[in-house]
């Protein structure tokens, strides 16, 4: 299906760009959210009409989002979610949700401009896209936890709870495993040795022996 777009749209286009896309996303997405028109005669013509209006439009949402990107870009949220102890939610964090912690910071956006791939299912930091505009966006960072305690932890060290936690596990299982491998190393050095001293003292009997027999034979 041939499309107008009535805004810059990721990798689609510009404004007033006619490009084709698959109908179900034109449907869905493009024709009810009013960022592109069928590209019919009647459409094309009205754009047209329209064109410097919509330019203008445009650039004054665009120069709002732009003051509003330098006070929320890099903006810091806590979600508290209820997690297991290996840190996977009870649910889910969606767009809508790191929507509302925005908007709860003083910042209103909703929740089709935040460009979530899929929802966040475990405690964590999360650092996700904000389109203010289709031609302005932030990043958000998003720090999931389940205590405010925690968070801050989370917060000041960089990195889940969790991971902290099994990153110092996996460091101690592999030091374990090093001292067993080096005290199984000694052992078996200690056993060499104490092979190599028993063949030696049978070396020197059979020695010993040996001279005396010659010396008997003399």
């Amino acid at each position: 299906m041939q499309v107008i777009l009535l805004e810059r749209i990721g990798r689609l286009g510009q404004m007033g760009e006619k490009v084709t896309v698959k109908p179900g996303y034109a449907r869905n997405f493009l024709l009810p959210q009013k960022k592109a028109l069928r590209a019919t005669e009647a459409n094309i013509a009205y754009f047209e009409a329209k064109k410097a209006k919509l330019e203008a439009d445009n650039a004054t949402r665009r120069a709002e989002a732009e003051k509003l990107a330098k006070k929320v870009d890099g903006l810091k949220v806590v979600i508290i979610r209820q997690a297991g102890e290996a840190g996977h939610l009870y649910g889910s964090v969606s767009a809508r949700d790191i929507a509302d912690a925005i908007s709860a910071k003083g910042f209103k956006v909703s929740r089709d401009m935040v460009a979530m791939h899929h929802p966040i299912k475990t405690i964590g930091l999360f650092d996700e896209v904000i389109h203010l505009h289709p031609e302005v966006e932030v990043k958000v960072n998003v720090n999931v936890a389940r205590t405010e305690e925690e968070a801050k932890i989370q917060q000041e060290k960089g990195t889940a709870v969790i991971a902290s936690t099994a990153l110092a596990e996996e460091a101690a299982a592999s030091e374990a495993v090093k001292a067993a491998q080096a005290a199984e190393q000694a052992t078996a050095e200690n056993n060499e040795e104490a092979v190599s001293f028993k063949e030696a003292k049978k070396a020197a009997k059979k020695s010993r022996a040996k001279k005396a027999e010659e010396a008997e034979e003399e």
